[in-house]
């Protein structure tokens, strides 16, 4: 499992959150997305990496500018991560 967040530039709203979410949900297999308006950044968790060219070029179809990407191993924690 990857944890990916990449910083978005251009979006004001709740739709715009819901537009990103929409084409990486499309376009990777993830197992959860969430965007933010206010920090700027998606978070993605998928249980393979996403090449940060193949990213920036989906958020660049939205007509938003990826500005930064990190991605690191995740590992589910809590009582049911097991």
């Amino acid at each position: 499992m990857y944890k990916i967040t990449a910083g978005i530039d251009g979006m004001m709203c709740n739709m715009c959150e819901a537009h990103v979410n929409d084409a990486v949900r499309n376009s990777f297999k993830v197992k959860k997305v969430n965007s933010s308006h206010t920090d700027n950044e998606t978070v993605i968790i998928a249980k393979d990496d996403i090449p940060r060219d193949e990213l920036e070029k989906v958020i660049g179809a939205t007509g938003y500018k990826m500005t930064s990407y990190t991605s690191e191993p995740y590992e589910k924690k809590g009582l049911f991560g097991r």
